[in-house]
């Protein structure tokens, strides 16, 4: 009994949200061709939007190449990263070195002579 509720359940939800309707609709279609194609399945995926079996495996075949290429990106990314930080590291570290004189790059600036033409 339960199961037969689930099923009825089920069938309502699909009727609800027109999945029943597009599937009879293509059917009738598939059915009222003159030549058949000879894949029904492509002909149904085609009528109800999706892609073809060759447009399907050439989206696979981008995204494959997309995903090596982020892949790619990603890994250069990280080492981009990983040397900014070491220079960052270099950096600190040399300044912590330098003994402090008050005679910064802006202090040198203010020294300066301008001299105009």
């Amino acid at each position: 009994m339960e199961k037969e509720a689930k099923k009825e359940g089920f069938r309502k939800y699909l009727e609800a949200s027109g999945v029943l309707d597009a599937l009879t609709k293509v059917l009738v279609a598939l059915y009222e061709q003159n030549d058949k194609p000879s894949s029904a399945l492509e002909f149904v995926q085609q009528k109800l939007g999706g892609p073809s079996l060759s447009e399907y495996e050439k989206l696979q075949a981008e995204l494959s190449d997309l995903q090596i290429r982020y892949n790619e990106l990603l890994k250069e990314n990280q080492e981009r990263c990983r040397e900014l930080e070491e220079l960052k590291h270099i950096q600190i570290e040399a300044s912590a070195k330098e003994p402090d004189v008050g005679n910064g790059p802006d202090e040198e600036l203010k020294n300066t002579d301008v001299v105009k033409s």
